[in-house]
C-alpha cells in the first residue's frame, strides 16, 4: 500500500465555519488505508441538509475538515483484515466519518455495502443516507401499515419524496406538506395523497379537516422551528411527532408538559446512526431500500451538480429551491 500514501485528491474542505462561501476547492492527500479501512474512488457523492450544520456550525466538528456523510463508488484498496469487499466492487455508504466530498477518501469498510447491478452510482449515493432514514422513520421509529395517517413535513424534498412512495405503497393515508405552490405536482408524485402548501395554507387547519378532528397517527418533522408547536396540534391522542431535523432553525427548549396537554403526545428525536451502528442493521436496511428502488417500488429523481459548485448546491437546499436528492459529481 505503500505507493498510495502519497495519492493526491480534489476536495471541499472547511477552514472556518459559515456560509456555503467557506466551501473552498483544494486538493489534499488520501492516505493508504489501515487495517478495517478501504480506499473508494467516488462517482457520485449525496448532498444532505445535515451537511449544512456542519458547515455553519451548528453541528461541531474539528477545523480542517472536508464534510459530507454518503457517497457511492469504486473500492480501489483494502487495508488488512477486511473480507467481503475486493477492488473493483461498487460500493456506497451513509455515516461514518465526515469526508464526501471528495473525488477519493478512505473510510471504515464496515460501513460500505454493495451496490447491485440495477441500481445505479447516482442513485445510490443519492438515497443511502435519505433512503435509509426514510426506512427507519416508517419500519422502526414508527412501525406504518395499511391505514395508518402520517403527516410529513418537506414532502418534496430528498426524505420526504422516498417515504412518501413507501408509505402509499404500504396503504397509509399520506399528508404531506411543501413550502411553495411550485413543489406541490411534486409531492403528489410522491405518493401523498393530500398536499398542503404552508404558504397559502393553515396545515393544522387543513389535516383537521382531512382527518374530520381525529388527527394523524404520527407526524415527522425536519423543518424544525417553523413547523412547532403546531405540528403538535395534528396530533391523535397518543400520537407520536418523530422530529429529526431542524432546516428552519433549532428547536427553542421544550418542557414536556406540553405533551401532556395536547393529548399525552409521544416525542422522539432519532438520528440514522443509531440505527445502522450495528452491521446486521445496516445491512438488512440497505437491502430493503435497494430492493424498493431497484423493483420500482420507490422512484428517485436526482439534481447533479459538479462537485467544484458545492456551494451552489448548498445555497439551493437552504433557499428550498431543490427536489428530491441531489449529488456532487467529482
Amino acid at each position: 500500500m505503500s505507493e498510495l500514501s502519497p495519492l493526491l485528491t480534489k476536495a471541499v474542505r472547511v477552514r472556518e465555519t459559515g456560509g456555503p462561501e467557506v466551501l473552498k476547492v483544494e486538493e489534499i492527500a488520501v492516505p493508504a488505508p489501515k487495517p478495517g479501512e478501504a480506499l473508494i474512488r467516488q462517482t457520485a457523492i449525496g448532498l444532505n441538509y445535515i451537511d449544512t450544520y456542519f458547515r455553519s456550525g451548528l453541528y461541531k466538528t474539528e477545523l480542517p475538515f472536508v464534510p459530507g456523510s454518503e457517497g457511492a463508488g469504486v473500492v480501489e484498496a483494502l487495508g488488512e483484515g477486511v473480507t467481503g469487499l475486493a477492488v473493483g466492487d461498487r460500493v456506497a455508504y451513509a455515516g461514518g466519518p465526515l469526508g464526501a466530498y471528495a473525488e477519493r477518501r478512505v473510510i471504515p469498510a464496515d460501513r460500505l455495502v454493495k451496490v447491485p447491478d440495477g441500481v445505479s452510482d447516482d442513485v445510490a449515493a443519492a438515497i443511502m443516507l435519505k433512503g435509509l432514514t426514510a426506512h427507519y422513520l416508517l419500519f422502526k421509529t414508527f412501525p406504518v401499515r395499511a391505514g395508518t395517517v402520517i403527516l410529513f413535513h418537506a414532502a418534496a424534498g430528498g426524505v420526504g419524496s422516498i417515504a412518501g412512495q413507501w408509505a402509499h405503497r404500504l396503504g397509509a393515508v399520506t399528508i404531506g406538506t411543501v413550502g411553495s405552490a411550485a413543489k406541490v405536482d411534486a409531492a403528489r408524485r410522491n405518493g401523498y395523497a393530500y398536499v398542503i402548501d404552508t404558504s397559502r395554507e393553515d396545515f393544522v387547519a387543513r389535516i383537521n379537516e382531512i382527518t374530520d378532528g381525529r388527527g394523524v397517527d404520527v407526524a415527522y418533522d425536519s423543518i424544525g422551528r417553523d413547523t412547532f408547536p403546531a405540528t403538535l396540534d395534528t396530533l391523535r391522542p397518543r400520537g407520536m411527532w418523530v422530529t429529526f431535523g431542524q432546516s428552519s432553525g433549532a428547536l427553542p427548549p421544550i418542557d414536556s408538559q406540553i405533551l401532556s396537554q395536547k393529548g399525552s403526545l409521544f416525542m422522539t428525536r432519532p438520528t440514522l446512526f443509531h440505527y445502522i451502528a450495528d452491521r446486521r442493521e445496516l445491512e438488512e436496511a440497505a437491502a430493503a431500500l435497494f430492493e424498493a428502488v431497484g423493483s420500482g417500488l420507490v422512484e428517485i429523481a436526482v439534481d447533479t451538480y459538479p462537485l467544484d459548485h458545492a456551494a451552489d448546491a448548498h445555497r439551493d437546499l437552504q433557499a428550498r429551491r431543490t427536489t428530491g436528492s441531489v449529488v456532487l459529481k467529482p
